[in-house]
């Protein structure tokens, strides 16, 4: 089942996406007889197993081909599938990825990468879906994608094990971490992790995708690791080029790993979000590092105002985005004090 947060006369609602066709969840439920579930994905998700299992039922009832009330996905505005979740917390999964930046940058690879899964907390009120991304002065300097995958957590739970850690997610969509490379990495220096330069929008889309849509992807965690992989070629393009290519299988830490570090004394909730982390190649920041280190003379690239970034990932659609520059001279860059040497 393909879940889907849709603007219907200013108010965002809950629908089923199928075949270009968008099926206003509680008016399909209604027309098939099935009792009524949330409007909206955030409560929609803290009523758990219950309300999952009558929205699959309508799911079901849609792709048998039953006659039911639907808006062509066109005429309507897609919004983030969890518009306002609860956190959002990114990972470090792709070794891959890790590997290359370290090594672009000269410097060995960590061993403390394979001992365990990191996160970091980012704005979960800066969650976007499809459509545009206004970015401000600052953000251009060196603004960047991430090409992910992120699961949202469908009940709560607390100290969970690797082992069972699967059955806590309600689905997955594609994530792009929005990045201002130059504000990243001025605030790296201070060691608190990533701050401002990810602050502006972090985008999900274009729909969340139950698991059991994903099991004929299913594969193998890499060796030593506990917990459900997929087999999902993932790519980003900008401006209709390609300039990302991974796949999800390529996950050294599974969700399951990365939600049993997430869930260690601390409680999470349906409607959080946990993102893989970049796939190998799947940002600008690896891709330029990479290709100035073979030659010295390769030109680096970074998004500008109007390109268009489409993210594609097997099983999980496709997510579109402009990205627009906001009417503003207004810069925290220039706000740096001046170290005066005494």
């Amino acid at each position: 089942m393909k879940l889907v947060s849709y603007l219907d006369h200013a108010s965002i609602q809950l629908g089923i996406f199928h075949q270009e066709r968008i099926y206003p969840l509680n008016h399909t439920l209604k027309q098939l007889g099935l009792p009524s579930v949330a409007e909206r994905m955030a409560t929609f998700l803290v009523e758990g197993d219950t309300s999952m299992e009558i929205a699959k039922k309508a799911d079901a009832a849609i792709k048998s081909g039953t006659s039911l009330s639907s808006i062509d996905v066109n005429a309507t505005t897609l919004m983030a599938p969890v518009p306002h979740p609860t956190s959002c917390r990114d990972g470090y999964a792709f070794r891959q990825h890790v590997e290359a930046a370290r090594r672009n940058r000269k410097v060995p690879m960590i061993a403390e990468f394979d001992q365990y899964p990191i996160f970091y907390f980012t704005n979960h009120q800066a969650i976007q879906g499809p459509g545009d991304i206004l970015c401000m002065p600052d953000h251009f300097q060196k603004l960047d994608f991430e090409l992910e995958v992120a699961v949202v957590i469908g009940k709560k739970g607390r100290n969970i094990r690797a082992a069972e850690a699967d059955q806590y997610i309600a689905g997955y969509m594609i994530m792009n971490d929005m990045s201002a490379r130059t504000l990243q990495m001025e605030e790296m220096l201070l060691n608190l992790g990533p701050a401002k330069g990810k602050d502006f929008s972090t985008v999900i889309g274009p729909w969340l995708v139950t698991p059991d849509e994903l099991e004929p992807f299913k594969v193998s965690a890499k060796a030593n690791h506990t917990g459900n992989n997929y087999d999902l070629t993932m790519t980003c393009s900008v401006n209709g080029i390609t300039v990302s290519s991974g796949n999800m299988k390529d996950m050294d830490w599974t969700f399951a790993e990365i939600i049993e570090r997430c869930a260690y004394g601390a409680d999470i909730h349906p409607g959080d979000i946990i993102g893989s982390g970049t796939v190998g190649t799947g940002c600008f920041l690896e891709l330029n590092g990479t290709g100035l280190l073979h030659d010295p003379a390769y030109q680096p690239q970074w998004l500008q105002p109007n390109d268009v970034v489409d993210m594609e990932i097997a099983g999980l659609g496709k997510l579109s985005n402009t990205i627009r520059k906001e009417n503003s001279d207004f810069s925290i860059l220039a706000l740096k004090k001046v170290t005066q040497n005494s």
